[in-house]
């Protein structure tokens, strides 16, 4: 009895046990049915409120970027591989960085008679002439750059500079072409075709005619002759030019040597009345030593050519009779105050430069200051010809003035004023240039003087990228 007792109390409370277990399993399942329900809430509230975003950030225009410093793009070493699925992309060599850039220069011109005032045609368009004509034009030329540079852990560099032009006649021409190395801060060497130290800068200069900024066709007889140091500056279109500089503290000291066809510096290789022959090409050296110190800075320069009998004539004995024997020595000093004050200060150059030249001497000066965007300076010429051949000078179909031994004086005045920034774009500015310029001849054969005035304007659009 008592054994069936105990069965029934066991069997009881195995029921009990179960019924409670299964109580609390189905609590616990429920509770995390809650939670879930909870989490699932929680990710539905957070997806609504990053979609809200994502409108917001839609209905917003996006700002202007802000000016940003030129690229440089770092080299990578090839690809062996490339994988066919790949975007295309610039692969370089791995020997340095480079910088691809730009600038476009377009001019809308008025000008008097542009002949019978000046040696120098500068233009931007290679094929226009000068004439008796008024002259209204547009011309101008973009500029594609290329530069590459790589430096060394010890301060050793090399590197090159390539410049192609395109012109709004369709030609293609080239500013630089130089290839350069040397140690930072210390000494370089370039060799190629590029520009040597200004010795006669003309500050914001926008259209004077005759600054002009290459080795070639400077000279044009019949014409004045604005002397700037720039026979053996560089640049040229008929030869090279081999450069040693050298920095010291305050000091640099630089040497340019132009080996070129010396007669390429005179139009129609015409001087003096006479047409002149290329014998060999001429070799000019061209020191130049600056100091500078804070905002004040000087330098002294010669050039002259080296070679004898370079070019020349043969008179009516035939005889050699060589012109090639040039000289000129320059100075110039600028006080550049925008180092310090970029807004208000003042830049300011005095420039003097003078040709002993054969049958020939020119003398130069030309003060000039910019402040605030403005620019005003007079540039001020004496020639003195000692012997010009009329009866074997060419016709001169546009008012040459020069056709005598004798003294020449030219007087130049010219402006400038800078629009920066045009359309909020710091990349783009606007120019006006003006200059006017009369001359007083003094010749010697034809028994009085000459006085003639020349005049011009230019706007110009300049644009970086």
């Amino acid at each position: 009895m008592s054994l069936k007792i105990n069965s029934l109390a066991l069997l009881i409370g195995a029921l009990i046990s179960s019924g409670a277990m299964a109580k609390t399993s189905e609590s616990a399942l429920e509770q995390r049915l809650n939670q879930l329900e909870q989490r699932l809430q929680m990710a539905e509230q957070r997806a609504a409120s990053a979609e809200a975003e994502i409108k917001q950030l839609k209905a917003t225009p996006a700002p202007m970027p802000a000016q940003t410093a030129p690229v440089i793009v770092k080299s990578e070493q090839p690809l062996n591989n490339p994988s066919s699925n790949n975007a295309p992309q610039l692969t370089l060599n791995g020997y340095g960085d480079l910088k691809i850039y730009g600038d476009v220069e377009f001019n809308m011109d008025a000008a008097s008679r542009s002949a019978g005032l000046t040696s120098l045609r500068n233009s931007a368009n290679n094929d226009w002439a000068s004439g008796n004509n008024e002259r209204w034009d547009i011309n101008g030329r973009l500029l594609l750059g290329f530069d590459g540079y790589r430096r060394m852990d010890n301060g050793n560099f090399a590197g090159f500079s390539a410049q192609p032009l395109a012109d709004l006649t369709g030609s293609m021409n080239l500013d630089d072409a130089v290839f350069f190395f040397g140690h930072e801060n210390d000494w370089k060497i370039k060799v190629g075709r590029f520009e040597a130290y200004d010795m006669f800068p003309l500050n914001q200069d926008t259209f004077v005619e005759y600054s002009g900024n290459t080795a070639n066709d400077l000279y044009d007889d019949g014409y004045g002759y604005i002397y700037m140091m720039k026979e053996g500056r560089g640049r040229s279109d008929a030869g090279g030019s081999f450069l040693m500089s050298k920095n010291i503290d305050s000091w640099y000291f630089e040497l340019n040597t132009l080996l070129e066809d010396g007669s390429s510096l005179f139009v129609d290789k015409s001087y003096h009345g006479r047409e002149l022959k290329n014998d060999k090409n001429v070799a000019y050296l061209r020191p130049v030593i600056a100091w500078s110190q804070d905002a004040f800075s000087v330098a002294a320069a010669m050039e002259t050519n080296v070679v004898n009998n370079a070019y020349g004539f043969r008179d009516a004995n035939g005889q050699w009779v060589d012109q090639s024997d040039r000289t000129g020595y320059g100075l110039t000093m600028t006080w550049n105050g925008q180092k310090n004050d970029p807004d208000d200060g003042i830049v300011a150059n005095l420039n003097t430069a003078y040709l002993d030249a054969t049958d020939e001497t020119d003398f130069t000066a030309g003060i000039n200051a910019l402040w605030r965007r403005f620019e005003l300076g007079y540039i001020y010429a004496h020639n003195d010809i000692d012997r010009f051949d009329a009866s074997a000078f060419r016709t001169c179909d546009n008012d040459c003035w020069i056709t005598d031994p004798g003294t020449y004086d030219i007087h130049t005045v010219h402006s400038s004023y800078q629009f920066p920034n045009v359309m909020g774009m710091p990349n783009f500015n606007i120019y006006l240039g003006a200059y006017a310029s009369w001359v007083n001849a003094d010749a010697k054969n034809n028994g009085g003087s000459n006085n003639d005035a020349r005049y011009g304007g230019r706007l110009r659009f300049k644009y970086y990228f």
